[in-house]
């Protein structure tokens, strides 16, 4: 934020002061009660399997009480979707979940059915809370638009709602506010922190005739605007509808989940029955030892080991993200993080630190750094720019003792001028840009104006620092002004930000795009400084959510932003990456990765930990494939080659859930791994 409203009350702020944490809320788990399920589940089957297989503690029937339990909490989720599914003529891979726990059951292994269910059932309620948090998102996105606003009609104002404004009317924004609609200034001066917008780091000063924009903050000028957008049509809903509509486009991963189901599941259905039917039909067979291959077949085929082949592995590699700082939402995005070859990345507030800082103090006549920044700071102390309290800020720092104006003046779009009592005459302080002093009759020089020009060309928002003593005395009250110096003022790259980019590129990522809305020289160079040769700039929210697409046309595109006006290129990008501290509640729930510290150093290390993760999924997912058909084919095709061969369900079962032991136990080494 730039500007001191929105820093007092941040509209984005993550959690309230005092507010309870949202899984101690009643709320949270009525609306996610698959967890609960889950807990369920999980307890009865500990309970069960301890007391009856382990230990022997437990009489027959409370191990059944368990083993009931554990299977209608478990299974509930999955009937539901399954009889869902069914009244449309379709099966997919929950009802083979559900078909296999209760083969389980049938043949005595209650215990593997039951943990089977757990899972499913995890994963379903990881799904409806992402949801969930998916709906909120797009819902805070709308607080950021007042509900009404002051509208000047006729001869008199009256407020209406903001749905109701239509194009031509005039409103009235207040200090402070927020703007309710796109429009053009009629009336007024005023700086507009619209950051939440365009990405801009520092305030924009609007005057008559510029273009405004809804969710935005007025300054400390009063404002009249013209409406020129109707509320469903203005920047701010184009953002929310952009967001909402990106977050529908599924990930290759479950695109290729969803095609894999159906006919999975109706051939493991029609193998099962196949093998009930066919040894009835046209061996000598007693029925048991055909249900018993049957179910085996059931069991063996069923996918525990592949299913859960990503998700140990995934959940590994997010634990160990997290312990580092580094929040993935879900497996499926450290998967796709993995794959990337193009990176995004947003500048204000992302690769430079959003908040305005002095960069340079140069003094062009006798004065010195010291008394430059005195009087600067002292002239700005009655001020509550943002520009101003970086000055004050640097003053400050430098030891420097304040003095207090008797009179402060600000001159919307053009910088300040204070007044000081020195007993025999007044100071005047003038600190602005060349239009203040243009206005002022004021002549600089071609080699002042160099000066400032080059500091201008690095970017940089540059005042000049003037005195000027009023004296009435036999020479009148006129004297020649006293150019102090110049001060500059810039929102600085991180720290970490330039090493960042060439580890980035070190770890496989072939090209590291800038993209903006902020001005072309202030992108430039910022883009120079952190090493990143292609630059975007002067870009608005839709302009993001375009590149971004125009750049997954030829790669696998990651994008890192922090602010509302990053949060459609968010969801349109492969994986959107959101720093933590200092983004707003839109981009952390749009995006998929949060960097909770805002440390662009955790980019490479969660870029190495995906790729690696990807490695151990593709040797689990093989793998367990490979002991299905293994299984698979020795249920089957063994007892036709080799008769009387019947495979025992314990091997069966052994064989099954030891490649579910293999599968996860390669994936908790992940759980090892710390960046370089």
């Amino acid at each position: 934020m730039t500007t001191s409203t929105a820093q007092s009350v941040s509209p984005y702020s993550i959690m309230t002061p005092g507010a309870r944490p949202e899984w101690r809320t009643l709320g949270f788990w009525k609306e996610n009660y698959e967890f609960v399920l889950a807990i369920v589940t999980l307890l009865a089957l500990l309970i069960g399997w301890i007391g009856g297989e382990v230990t022997g503690a437990l009489p027959g029937w409370a191990v059944t009480t368990a083993a009931v339990i554990a299977f209608i909490a478990g299974g509930y989720s999955g009937v539901i979707g399954a009889w869902e599914q069914a009244r449309q003529g379709r099966f997919d891979i929950d009802f083979l979940m559900l078909a296999a726990a209760l083969g389980a059951a049938l043949i005595n292994a209650w215990v593997e059915g039951a943990l089977l269910l757990f899972l499913f059932t995890l994963s379903g309620a990881l799904e409806t809370y992402a949801m969930g948090r998916t709906r909120k998102a797009i819902e805070s996105l709308g607080k950021l638009r007042p509900e009404t606003a002051l509208v000047r009609r006729s001869d008199h104002e009256e407020i209406v709602p903001v749905a109701q404004l239509v194009i031509g009317d005039v409103v009235i924004v207040k200090p402070g506010d927020r703007l309710p609609v796109d429009g053009m200034v009629v009336n007024g001066v005023s700086s507009i922190d619209q950051s939440a917008i365009t990405g801009e780091s520092l305030p924009v000063s609007k005057r008559q005739h510029d273009q405004v924009f809804a969710g935005t903050i007025n300054g400390g000028g009063a404002l009249e605007v013209e409406v020129t957008k109707l509320a469903s049509e203005s920047t701010l809903s184009r953002i929310i509808n952009l967001v909402a509509e990106a977050q529908q486009d599924a990930t290759p991963t479950q695109q290729f989940i969803d095609r894999f189901s159906q006919p999975y599941t109706y051939t493991v259905i029609g193998a099962t029955l196949l093998a009930i039917l066919l040894p009835a039909l046209f061996l000598n067979e007693s029925f048991d030892i055909t249900l018993y291959r049957a179910m085996t077949l059931l069991v063996v085929a069923s996918p525990c080991a592949l299913v859960i082949s990503t998700p140990a592995s995934a959940l590994s590699a997010v634990a160990a993200a997290a312990r580092q700082g580094v929040l993935f939402k879900g497996g499926a995005y450290l998967e796709l993080l993995g794959k990337t070859d193009i990176l995004a990345i947003d500048k204000t507030g992302t690769l430079t630190s959003g908040k305005p800082l002095v960069t340079n103090v140069h003094p062009l006549t006798n004065d010195t750094v010291e008394e430059v920044m005195r009087m600067a700071a002292s002239a700005e102390t009655l001020s509550e720019h943002h520009i101003a309290k970086a000055v004050i800020e640097k003053a400050q720092s430098m030891g420097l003792e304040l003095e207090k104006p008797i009179d402060f003046q600000a001159i919307a779009g053009e910088g300040i001028l204070a007044r000081f009592d020195r007993r025999d005459h007044v100071e005047t302080i003038y600190i602005g840009n060349d239009r203040l002093f243009m206005n002022q009759d004021m002549n600089l020089s071609p080699a002042i104006r160099m000066i400032g020009a080059a500091l201008q060309r690095q970017g940089k928002t540059v005042m000049l620092v003037v005195r000027r003593s009023t004296v009435e005395d036999t020479l009148g009250a006129d004297r020649d002004w006293e150019v102090m110096g110049y001060i500059a003022v810039a929102d600085t790259l991180r720290a970490e930000a330039a090493e960042t980019v060439i580890q980035l590129k070190q770890n496989g990522i072939k090209r590291v795009i800038m993209m903006t809305g902020d001005n072309h020289a202030s992108a430039a160079y910022i883009a120079a400084e952190a090493g990143i040769h292609e630059v975007h700039a002067d870009l608005l929210p839709e302009q993001k959510l375009e590149l971004v697409q125009k750049l997954r046309q030829s790669g696998n595109v990651a994008m890192v932003g922090d602010g509302v006006n990053d949060a459609p290129a968010l969801a349109t990008a492969n994986v959107g990456i959101a720093m933590g501290a200092g983004g707003t509640d839109v981009a952390l729930e749009t995006a998929d990765v949060v960097l909770m510290s805002s440390n662009l150093a955790m980019l490479p290390f969660a870029l190495q930990l995906s790729r690696r993760a990807n490695r151990i999924i593709r040797q689990n997912v093989i793998f367990s494939m490979s002991v299905i058909v293994t299984l698979v084919i020795s249920t089957i095709l063994l007892p036709i080659l080799y008769d009387g061969f019947l495979l025992p369900l314990p091997m069966g079962v052994v064989g099954h859930e030891g490649s579910t032991l293999i599968v996860v136990a390669n994936g908790l080494r992940l759980l090892r791994m710390r960046p370089a």
